[in-house]
């Protein structure tokens, strides 16, 4: 009861934390929400299935689950077989999906899943797509389409296939999207077998299929039914859906370091403005015990609460974020919000938690408050830094270098990471030693002022130099707002000069052949292009054991480049690179079994382990080796030397000289990555603006007997609300400017790492217009809330 008296009592002394809490509670919500929604969902084409058979699963060379190993003709005829006649269904059906698009007016169809548009006609079963009109395909120059494509039976149809171009007769229509050929014609395109869907009979018990076919296949592959078949997802949208992933955690992570960063300053200072009360509770008789279950008490009442309302306004914002998202293409399509108990349930126990152990750590320093401290000023004991502040300060300061270091050496997958890691790290050690600061600081800004004669300079500077840790919290959260804002910013804007001019660099003199409107380039684009590099890219499967050849665990799974390079394009080799060799256990001149996508195994010779080098692949064959296993893959981008013409005669492609290929192989992620940016800088900064007003409002209301004295001895109403606005500038200007600081190591690191990755001169470049919004935004909310509840204060006073 005491504890809810307290927080009835001092309601404003904690509003400036549960605001903080409800809106991290939120941010965290309204993630986790949008994350729980864009879990897959079954295929439409799917949907008239009762099962789908798998083969066995291959993991990558971390051993990660990944691909599905298919399943070569031979080896699926017994298993189709034996499914075709469990009990309750009525059809086993080979899925085949590869490559298919159609060309109108000498332009391919736009067509998203274009990649993985091909079917044979029985798959039209799987999603029980009716015949609208015509007939079934039955030779190799039939194909049934989409009604919505508008192609007329009888009419005829260029389809872009892996091959190029092909001319087909339409013999019917469905009511649902792709292209269905026949099932010799699909089984050419891709031999291997990836999926077996069972149909079931009406009324058919669909659990009851499944252990038996489960039976059937026994240890060379698995069944899933229901949300399992979610696992089968065409590669656009889950391209979409791990862009949106990486966003969505960008936001959740920082998110929680800003939350956990606030509210804990916050906190440690709503405690440390209490000294006082908490000196008159020992006097009465509290012991050091029962004054940190009241501090812990409280917090954990206004982390609920806060968790509570925080949880409501992420529920409500969480159609705001889709929309955005929606906006950057990159959620699954129909994704609908549904709102389960866990996200509310982990957002309220960070909310609480967090609450909670920010209350910890301010409790254990009040619980040794002396009873004569009622009899002092509630800042008095405010003096500098404690050994063990600066323990922590200096440890976190001494990893947060160590960080800024590592980004510069870091991988390109890392190297964004790590800068955000060690700023991160910064950030708290700029905040721990933030007192030892403020007094040396405060004295040289305050300088040039005082020789006017004014005391409102002398006020402020012994304000600061008498109570450090309370200039500390307020500090604080400036440190944050501006720090990541020109983190994010000046990443953004150093790799928009880096990776350009790098990659410039790296294709100079050459015409680049692209995609335009397709995929990928098909065999013909290339027949049009026969000098150049044109890598043939495809999954393939080795065994880390040959001789545990049984095994599917010791399945790995690859990604192999056919070349036509004449140093590697040889039959029967392979050329590795260093890392691969080592993650498979493979030296130069041993033999290793490799599964394509056909589903057959060809013995590869190691011929050479080069240096990791992304431009050439690290495991290289032939480009026929994988033409012949792997019918349906597509090229990727055509590198024509300077010396030979290039062609783009081929409908669907696109011709780029160095400078042009390179900005639009940049602008391709620029999108996203200024999108993502930008969003975390608004997370950042506006959660560190609330914050910031927060704690000076807070300030404000807990001097309030310092400026009734100082009303009383002459002050004027204007000179102490000029006061106010002063002293806060000076805090505003100290965490803007170690916020820089703090950003500085880790982005000179990642300009050093572009440097190398790129070869070419990268230096630091910082976004001047989104540094002087965080500063301007972040002063002009701290001098509202600071000024506002100064004057409100100052008005109480007068009555």
């Amino acid at each position: 009861m005491l504890i809810l008296a307290n927080v009835r009592e001092r309601w404003s002394g904690f509003l400036g934390a549960f605001v903080a809490i409800l809106v991290g509670v939120a941010l965290i919500t309204t993630t986790l929400v949008i994350y729980d929604s864009a879990r897959p969902d079954v295929q439409a084409r799917y949907a008239g299935t009762a099962a789908l058979a798998l083969p066995e699963q291959a993991v990558d060379t971390d051993g990660s689950p990944e691909d599905r190993m298919p399943w070569s003709p031979s080896e699926a005829e017994p298993p189709l077989a034996g499914l075709d006649k469990v009990p309750g269904v009525a059809d086993a059906v080979v899925d085949r999906s590869f490559y298919a698009q159609a060309i109108k007016d000498g332009e391919p169809v736009t067509d998203e899943g274009a990649l993985e548009s091909g079917h044979g006609f029985g798959s039209a079963r799987m999603a029980s797509y009716e015949l609208v009109s015509g007939r079934a395909p039955s030779g190799t120059d039939e194909v049934v389409v989409d009604r919505a494509l508008g192609a007329a039976v009888g009419s005829e149809l260029t389809v872009n296939i892996a091959q190029g171009r092909w001319q087909f007769t339409v013999v019917g229509t469905v009511d649902g999207p792709g292209y269905y050929f026949s099932a010799a014609f699909a089984a050419r395109q891709q031999p291997g077998v990836r999926t077996i869907a069972l149909i079931a009979d009406r009324g058919a018990d669909t659990g009851a299929i499944v252990t038996a076919a489960q039976k059937v296949l026994g240890d060379k592959g698995s069944v899933v039914s229901g949300n399992g078949r979610a696992e089968l997802q065409p590669a656009y949208i889950e391209h979409k859906r791990f862009l949106g992933v990486q966003l969505i955690s960008a936001m959740a992570i920082l998110g929680l370091f800003t939350t956990v960063f606030v509210i804990a300053s916050m906190l440690v200072l709503a405690t440390g403005m209490r000294r006082r009360d908490i000196g008159l509770l020992r006097t009465i008789g509290a012991s050091p015990a029962q004054i940190r279950r009241m501090i812990l008490g409280e917090a954990a009442v206004v982390g609920l609460l806060g968790s509570i309302a925080g949880c409501v306004a992420g529920v409500a914002a969480a159609p705001l974020l889709r929309s955005v998202l929606d906006g950057l293409d990159v959620t699954p399509p129909d994704m609908e919000i549904t709102v389960a108990a866990w996200p509310l349930l982990t957002a309220s126990v960070i909310g609480g938690g967090v609450s909670v152990m920010g209350a910890w750590t301010a409790g254990r320093k009040a619980a040794r408050v002396a009873p004569v401290e009622a009899l002092l000023d509630s800042r008095s004991a405010d003096k500098g830094m404690g050994r063990g502040r600066w323990i922590a300060g200096l440890a976190v300061l001494g990893l947060g270098v160590l960080l800024a270091v590592g980004t510069a050496t870091s991988s390109a997958d890392d190297r964004i990471n790590m800068a955000i890691f060690a700023t991160m790290t910064l950030i708290v050690a700029a905040a721990l030693l933030t007192p030892v600061f403020i007094g040396p600081v405060g004295r040289f800004l305050t300088a040039p002022f005082q020789r006017g004669g004014s005391a409102g300079p002398v006020l402020i500077r012994a304000e600061l130099v008498a109570n450090p840790r309370r200039a500390a919290s307020l500090v604080a959260p400036v440190i944050a707002a501006v720090g990541f804002a020109v983190l994010l910013s000046g990443m953004v804007e150093t790799m928009r000069v880096a990776y350009p001019a790098g990659e410039a660099l790296k294709v100079s003199g050459q015409t680049i052949v692209t995609p335009d409107g397709t995929p990928g380039n098909t065999d013909e684009v290339v027949a049009a292009n026969p000098v150049g590099k044109a890598a043939l890219p495809t999954r393939a499967f080795v065994r880390k054991d040959a001789q545990n050849a049984e095994n599917a665990a010791a399945a790995t799974v690859l990604d192999v480049l056919g070349t036509r390079d004449p140093r590697w394009n040889k039959p029967g080799e392979a050329v590795l690179g260093e890392r691969t060799a080592q993650d498979l256990g493979l030296k130069k001149g041993q033999e290793v079994p490799v599964r394509f996508a056909d589903g057959t195994s060809v013995t590869l010779r190691v011929v050479a382990v080069l240096p990791d080098d992304p431009a050439r692949g690290d495991f290289v064959v032939a480009r026929d080796l994988v033409r012949t296993r792997d019918p349906a893959a597509l090229t990727d981008d055509i590198f024509v030397p300077g010396d030979a013409e290039a062609s783009d005669a081929v409908p669907g492609t696109a011709l780029h000289d160095a400078a042009e290929y390179a900005l639009a192989d940049y602008e391709t992620d620029a999108k996203l990555t200024d999108a993502l940016a930008m969003m975390l800088i608004v997370i950042a900064v506006g959660y560190s603006v609330i914050a910031v007003a927060n704690s000076m409002a807070m300030a404000a209301h807990g001097r309030r007997r310092d400026f009734g004295v100082m009303k009383s001895a002459g002050g004027t109403v204007g000179q102490l609300l000029l006061f106010s606005a002063g002293e806060t500038v000076l805090v505003i200007v100290i965490g803007a400017a170690l916020g820089v600081l703090v950003t500085l190591p880790p982005l000179a690191g990642m300009a050093s790492g572009l440097s190398q990755a790129t070869s070419s001169d990268v230096g630091l470049h910082l976004s001047t217009g989104t540094l002087t919004t965080a500063i301007v935004g972040t002063l002009l909310a701290a001098v509202v809330a600071g000024i506002g509840v100064t004057a409100k204060t100052l008005r109480r006073h007068a009555a």
